[in-house]
């Protein structure tokens, strides 16, 4: 049997990181995000509509609470640089970041930790990662609130205060409750988890 020639997807001259891999993979699947977390590569299909749909509603609060514009801006996918190895990054779903952020580029479009008040992930399939993995990488960062969309679990998680690869606060919030986050993101807050939770779900037609 004769095998097939397989083309390389690198040029000799270019080393072979971790960073050029996930560069090939985003130019020949547009639409997936690609971070780099614990020197392991997370590829993430494009989000569906719902995903889409409850990030939307989420702006809303935090710019109605003053938090887009003056000393912060709330943003969308914003590459956050993590201590966790040479290469490593990650691609919050939306974060709250000081407004000055452009002067604390590092790399590869990821910015320094230190400009991060608050992240937040709407999980997709790959749900473990927001969970787990990403709780330990931004904790290591420092990021002082992590929110996570559980859309699997129908939960919304508030971790807060950062110690090691962990959060000393972790809260599990069901539909019916309502959350006041911290007032370190920069402005009061409040989440409605019904709302939030049913915008992460797709639409039925009656």
């Amino acid at each position: 049997m004769s095998a097939a020639s397989v083309e390389q997807p690198f040029h000799d001259e270019e080393p072979v990181t971790l960073t050029t891999i996930a560069d090939e993979i985003m130019e020949r699947h547009p639409g997936y995000r690609v971070e780099i977390i614990g020197g392991h590569l997370l590829v993430t299909p494009s989000p569906d509509a719902p995903h889409a749909r409850a990030l939307t509603g989420l702006m809303i609060p935090f710019i109605a609470a003053g938090l887009h514009g003056g000393e912060t801006e709330t943003l969308q996918n914003v590459g956050l640089w993590l201590p966790t190895g040479v290469e490593d990054y990650a691609i919050p779903d939306l974060v709250v970041v000081d407004a000055d952020i452009d002067d604390h580029l590092v790399e590869n479009n990821a910015y320094d930790p230190a400009c991060f008040r608050l992240v937040l992930e709407v999980t997709s399939g790959n749900w473990k990662d927001d969970l787990k993995t990403k709780v330990a990488a931004y904790a290591e960062a420092k990021v002082p609130v992590y929110v996570i969309v559980d859309r699997k679990h129908q939960r919304l998680h508030v971790l807060t205060d950062p110690v090691g690869s962990t959060y000393e606060n972790h809260r599990p919030h069901a539909s019916g409750e309502l959350v006041t986050l911290p007032d370190s993101i920069g402005a009061k807050v409040t989440l409605d988890v019904t709302e939030i939770l049913r915008a992460g779900q797709p639409r039925t037609s009656d």
